[in-house]
């Protein structure tokens, strides 16, 4: 899902940009105080394990790809600020040091994995959960990477500076996520299960209920 520069006209890199960096501003100010003893350390290694995970990518037709990004996961365990704030500087990170991803489309990068995705699957997760919390956060895991996809693919299917139009690349993408992105849900709804298992604590409400068998 990340995006190479030359994918983009600047016009559409220009505005993901700023609707990724006023919503973090947002997420920066709404998240203060937040950060505590117990969720800076859950912080960083949440960060070490989505970016070691986001590594490994898988080739989508059209020049792109598709990955695991973990983004509802982090929403779920960390709240959706701390989880957009901390993908995307593991997205960040990726593009300045790795490559992965360009520099000039980096704020469209960050909106669909650090914004869509965390907010999306966020939001989905709190709609189920009353009713199971592993079914929640594995749809939230499915889902959340799925619309990530689809912002992306609209951003490129807009841009006359890529191949494909708007059609192509939202059926390759949105098809090709929804498809790959159940094994997301399947990670986000394990992983989930063992912390709220092992610490229940560890999640921004402390309330976490048993998870339903």
């Amino acid at each position: 899902m990340h995006i190479p520069d030359g994918f983009l006209d600047l016009w559409i890199a220009v505005v993901c940009a700023a609707l990724a960096g006023g919503t973090l501003v947002v997420a920066a100010r709404r998240a203060d105080g937040e950060l505590t003893d117990t969720t800076a350390p859950v912080l960083g290694i949440v960060a070490a394990g989505l970016f070691a995970a986001q590594m490994l990518n898988w080739p989508i037709p059209g020049g792109t790809s598709a990955h695991f990004v973990g983004g509802a996961f982090a929403a779920i365990l960390l709240g959706p600020h701390l989880g957009a704030l901390c993908v995307a500087t593991v997205v960040t990170i990726q593009a300045l040091v790795f490559g992965d991803g360009g520099l000039v489309v980096l704020g469209a990068n960050v909106l669909n994995m650090a914004v869509v995705e965390v907010y999306v699957g966020y939001g989905l997760y709190r709609l189920l959960a009353g009713h199971n919390e592993f079914v929640a956060a594995f749809v939230a895991g499915w889902l959340g990477i799925t619309a990530g996809a689809v912002a992306a693919a609209l951003q490129l299917g807009a841009s006359s500076a890529f191949a494909y139009e708007l059609v192509t690349t939202v059926s390759i993408m949105g098809v090709g996520h929804l498809l790959l992105g159940l094994i997301e849900g399947g990670i986000t709804a394990v992983v989930y299960r063992y912390v709220a298992d092992a610490r229940p604590d560890l999640f921004p409400t402390a309330t976490t209920t048993e998870v339903a068998a």
